[in-house]
């Protein structure tokens, strides 16, 4: 261990790091910058005593790094992780998400990993650039991390990049290639890998763990979610909202499938290969983030694509079922576009069955293409005007729905805005814009007893309320007590104040300190924040004459990311000593907590305000009451997951997408209802929206 190498007025050099910018700098307090391992062979720190000559130093540098032993890599089983280390691990690819850009400058990927210890570990990875995240093509991938950090959320460990965080990814296919798709110009691969990768690879077939059936067009259903391995032919803008791709597989869909008219000129490609192809390929229409990611595909390209869902179109003459295949906006359920490496071996088994498809034989195919179905048509109406009926349709279809009141009909904006309230209706129309923009800004407390609505203390507020819980006398009169032992240190100058924290005994002895409850005294919010990811409860206290809680400013119990806040107005404190009329289970309730506290809770919620606008009138009308319904998620776990809060970013944008003009935005289909409020002595009409939520393809 380095605490027994290395002693106070030590010299040390390190040798073969790189130099980067800390992540946490502003969170943690520490320096800005921050030294990387990398897995460049050689990387080594030299600890030099006091009495130690330094002249030699560069000599011995030298002999040491040209003398050295490859590192020895322990690989952790995912059943044995525990939280707070920092592990390298192998594991099979249960599911994952592609690199998608958040809402700041960075990307993340997720990754769910199993393994045949039983084990099971979502990782959430970020990078500035999504070449650096892990290359994974598909379930079953093997993969290996080094230097992954292990966290607590939610109560189940998870996986996060740390500092010199590294990997490689191998196809999960017996007998595939063990070279590893990596973006490390060197890295440590030696027998016992091989003998890792291998053994996974059979455990995952033997044990059936990945069950995602490989589809090709041949077999796609009506209404089925799949991955598709494909080979791109064309692509084109359609209208500024959506990009066309023309992909084949070297099989024909077994259903007539839709062509999105565009004008010749308009589609990039190989003009005699999209004709020789016109039985084969199938036209593909991708929405909101995802088009960003066909910016760089180039005809000809090898693609899987995610989540891709093949929807119920028109029906021909004949009355069969025509499909059409979209990639819908968002990153749910691993939805998106990777560009697959020609020497993979998924795409090198699609090259050899395209080679050895006839395509006479497909030219020569009559009575089942799209296009026949037209011919067939009679009178004036050509192809492409039914192609651009079966677009228009597409375009005008709801991202939202109703959930009741069926039996009404759509009226427009301008009979809601004429008629007296209170009355119920439903609606059909555009968001021209939303409030707040800044959308962490739409979540509020609430008391559900008076039903006051506040802004969420910012860093600031708390941390003004954390100091004033400083002042005044602090007494140790209060340390140790039969229910709680004390442990209390001084911070350096020139803060120089005494943290005092006290741990609620238990009936068993937990070494594990994320399932101890704390009492936290004289800590600012950098401490705070830093002791709420190491113990699984704290409450805030402050002693002067007894030991009791702080301002309800503070939160009353801070659970990981899960910070609780009580009303003003409804609670009626109590004596902290009755924490222990709790249990064992309710000591990391926060409700039980609220109970013996006195405390009445603040209740996360959504506050928005929809403008919207028909050919007839624009209304405004806000999301309250069934926020959480319509956005199909809670308040309470958006202001605590980095990945529901890109979520909800990725919904408005889909919903109201920035840059677009009115007519390019997706129609909601809602019921709105209208009531009336007093508001500096006048009568003024509101509307909320109720009983609607967001389709389902669009979540």
């Amino acid at each position: 261990m380095c605490t027994d190498t290395i002693h106070q007025g030590d010299s040390v050099i390190f040798v073969g790091f790189t130099v980067d910018k800390s992540p946490t700098a502003e969170k943690d307090g520490r320096h800005r910058c921050q030294l990387e391992l990398s897995e460049e062979v050689g990387t080594m720190i030299y600890v030099y005593g006091k009495s130690s000559s330094v002249e030699g130093v560069a000599e011995q540098i030298t002999e040491s790094r040209s003398t050295a032993v490859r590192q020895k890599y322990t690989y952790t089983p995912l059943n044995q992780l525990k939280s707070g280390s920092i592990v390298n691990v192998y594991g099979v690819v249960k599911f994952f998400k592609p690199p998608y850009r958040t809402k700041g400058t960075d990307y993340c990927s997720t990754v769910t990993l199993v393994d045949p210890s039983g084990g099971k570990l979502t990782c959430m990875l970020f990078s500035g650039s999504p070449d650096t995240l892990p290359k994974i093509f598909k379930v079953g991938d093997i993969v290996r991390f080094h230097r992954l950090k292990i966290q607590e959320f939610n109560k189940e460990v998870q996986g996060v990049t740390s500092p010199g965080f590294s990997t490689l990814t191998f196809d999960g296919i017996l007998g595939a290639s063990l070279t590893p798709r990596t973006t490390s110009k060197r890295y440590c691969f030696t027998d016992e890998d091989k003998k890792m990768v291998d053994m996974l690879r059979n455990w995952a077939v033997t044990s059936s763990v990945v069950s995602e059936p490989t589809i090709q067009l041949l077999s796609v259903q009506p209404m089925q979610y799949f991955d598709l391995t494909c080979q791109l032919v064309a692509k084109a803008d359609v209208d500024g909202a959506s990009v066309l791709l023309k992909v084949w597989d070297g099989t024909k869909c077994s259903y007539p499938s839709w062509r999105v008219f565009v004008e010749g000129s308009a589609l990039e490609g190989d003009e005699a290969f999209i004709h020789k192809l016109c039985n084969l390929t199938v036209d593909i229409l991708v929405y909101d983030n995802h088009t960003l990611e066909t910016k760089c595909l180039k005809p000809g390209m090898f693609l899987r694509i995610y989540n891709l869902h093949a929807k119920c179109g028109l029906r021909t003459p004949a009355d069969v079922q025509c499909l059409e295949f979209y990639l819908h906006g968002g990153n749910s359920y691993g939805r998106g576009i990777r560009v697959l490496p020609d020497e993979s071996y998924d795409v090198t088994e699609l090259k050899k069955h395209l080679d050895s498809v006839d395509l006479q034989q497909y030219q020569d195919l009559e009575g089942i293409s799209l296009l026949e179905w037209d011919n067939t048509l009679t009178g004036p109406l050509s192809q492409d005007k039914v192609c651009l009926n079966v677009l228009d349709r597409c375009q005008q279809e709801s991202a939202t729905v109703v959930t009741s009141h069926h039996h009404l009909n759509s009226v427009p904006l301008s009979t809601v805005v004429k008629e007296k309230a209170p009355q119920k209706y439903r609606i059909r129309a555009k968001m021209k814009s939303y409030e707040p923009q800044k959308l962490y800004q739409s979540i509020k407390l609430y008391c559900p007893r008076c039903h006051a609505l506040q802004d969420i203390p910012s860093d600031e507020d708390l941390e003004t309320a954390l100091k004033k819980s400083m002042d005044g006398r602090h007494s140790t009169d209060f340390h140790n007590s039969s229910w709680y032992w004390t442990a209390s240190w001084n911070t350096e100058p020139p803060d120089h104040r005494e943290i005092v924290i006290h741990f609620v005994k238990k009936e068993e002895i937990q070494e594990n300190s994320g399932k101890t409850l704390i009492l936290i005294e004289r800590v600012n919010l950098v401490e705070l924040r830093r002791l709420s990811e190491k113990f699984g409860g704290i409450i805030p206290v402050k002693s002067c004459d007894q030991l009791s809680l702080g301002d309800l400013c503070i939160p009353f119990f801070i659970q990981g990311r899960h910070w609780h806040y009580g009303c003003k107005n409804c609670s009626i404190l109590q004596n902290v000593n009755h924490i222990p009329s709790l249990n064992q289970e309710e000591l990391l309730e926060p409700s039980a907590i609220a109970g013996v506290l006195g405390i009445q809770p603040l209740q996360y919620a959504f506050l928005m305000k929809f403008t919207l606008e028909d050919e007839s009138a624009v209304l405004e009308a806000y999301l309250w009451d069934e926020a959480e319904k319509f956005l199909r998620m809670p308040a309470s776990d958006v202001i605590a997951d980095h990945a529901l809060q890109e979520k909800l970013q990725t919904l408005m944008r889909m919903l109201s997408p920035p840059g677009r003009n009115i007519e390019d935005r997706p129609w909601l289909e809602c019921c709105i209802k209208s009531y009336c409020i007093e508001e500096g002595g006048n009568r003024k009409v509101c509307y909320q929206v109720f009983d609607t939520i967001i389709a389902e393809d669009d979540c």
